[in-house]
Order: structure tokens, then sequence, then C-alpha cells
């Protein structure tokens, strides 16, 4: 269980602080939350402390590696399917909170830019997962935003 003003991860949302631990009555049953301010755009958020989906821990040194090597890796094959396909694909995959996943995005997304010009909801996607990795990874190792950003950009 996590504690007031840990740093939680909420998938679909991003990297947050517990502010409070609260109980509520829903129903018939009394239920513990997690009250979450995003850091990102400060909105607050509740989450069942029992909701084995609900928030997780920031990455670790071992994850943080791992993304970095992933976005370094441009063996892929692009996605050339239609947007609408790619961004419910995409979508999905934020919705996890795995950092794999966002930065599996990310790259997806940088490496067709290279490539054509990307449309207002994939540049939107873009900035979102880069801005979900910077800020998770900034307050795992304490490193600057802008540090990270640049290394981001420097595998591409």
């Amino acid at each position: 269980m996590f504690q007031v003003s840990d740093y939680v991860v909420c998938p679909g949302h991003g990297v947050g602080q517990i502010i409070n631990i609260e109980q509520k009555t829903v129903g018939d049953e009394i239920l513990t939350f997690y009250i979450i301010k995003v850091v990102s755009n400060g909105m607050t958020v509740m989450v069942p402390t029992n909701s084995d989906e609900g928030v997780r821990e920031l990455v670790d040194e071992t994850d943080i590696e791992s993304v970095f090597s992933l976005l370094a890796d441009h063996d892929v094959k692009v996605d050339t399917s239609t947007w609408n396909r790619r961004h419910r694909d995409y979508v999905n995959k934020v919705k996890t909170g795995s950092l794999l996943e966002i930065a599996d995005v990310l790259r997806s997304l940088l490496l067709l830019k290279g490539t054509k010009k990307l449309s207002f909801g994939e540049r939107r996607m873009l900035d979102q997962c880069k801005d979900l990795i910077i800020k998770e990874v900034s307050l795992s190792t304490g490193t600057a935003e802008q540090d990270i950003s640049v290394k981001i950009d420097s595998c591409f």
C-alpha cells in the first residue's frame, strides 16, 4: 500500500502524488481510495486502493535503461495502416500505463514523422507520450526534465 506524498503512476493520466487516502461509502461497502494529484495538469483523481490496475510505482533504473534501448532501436517496421487504426492501438498501449508501451508508441510516431507529416492527432499523441516518459523518468531519477527530453531527442 502506498502512503501520502508517494509518487505513483495512474495509467492514462501519468505521474501523480498521493495527497490523501480516504474512505468513502459506495453502496453498502466502505472503500478506501487514493486521492492523487496528477503532476502534469493538476487534475485530482480517486483510485481504489484495492484495484489491480489502479496505480503502480515509478519505474526503476533497469526499466529506464530498457526504455532508452527501445527508443534507440530503429530497426522496426513503421506501421503504415490508417491513422484511425494506429490511433486505437496507440491509445490502448498508453492506457496500460507501461512506460515501455508508451516508449514504443513514441518511437513509432517519431519514426513515422521522419517519413511523412504527422496529423494534429498524431502530434498530440507524440507530445503526450514524450511528456509521460519525461515526467516519470525525471521524478524516478531526480534528473531535470530538460535533460531527459534531450536524451530522448538524441535517440533520434
